[in-house]
């Protein structure tokens, strides 16, 4: 008779470094599967070590909890999920581009603002906590 090893939560947690609530989270969200013993308790295969270790490698790459639960559906229809996580990943780069951009774009209205106060310095009017903010005009 051979006898199925199975892991417990807390042993889980220990061989990657992931916090047993952080586990509980992932099973929450169908990432990984636990059986439950006969006393209550989730045990695991150990297999298991390898998809929390993905997962915890996958984030490390900017990949949401939903992107890694979407690849791993792709990987447990039996297909490898190589040219899925590919799109994924170029997805990522453009939102980074157009992130950079919009930090450029912020970066030179704050340098504009620095560069105008510093030759134009505008009087306190009374009431005023910060004459340089004060000036500023709001947009909806």
């Amino acid at each position: 008779m051979v006898v199925a090893v199975r892991l417990k939560i807390g042993e889980i947690s220990k061989k990657t470094g992931v916090a047993v609530g952080a586990l509980r989270y992932y099973e929450s969200l169908r990432l990984i599967q636990s059986e439950r013993g006969e006393n209550s308790y989730r045990y695991y295969s150990p297999e298991t070590i390898q998809q929390v270790q993905f997962i915890k490698k996958a984030q490390s790459l900017g990949f949401s909890l939903e992107d890694v639960g979407e690849v791993l559906t792709v990987h447990h229809r039996g297909d490898v999920p190589c040219e899925f996580v590919q799109s994924l990943l170029q997805d990522k780069i453009q939102q980074l581009e157009a992130q950079i951009q919009q930090m450029n774009a912020f970066k030179a209205e704050l340098e504009n603002y620095r560069d105008r106060w510093a030759i134009d310095r505008p009087r306190p009017a009374p009431g005023d906590i910060c004459p340089l903010i004060e000036t500023m005009l709001l947009t909806a």
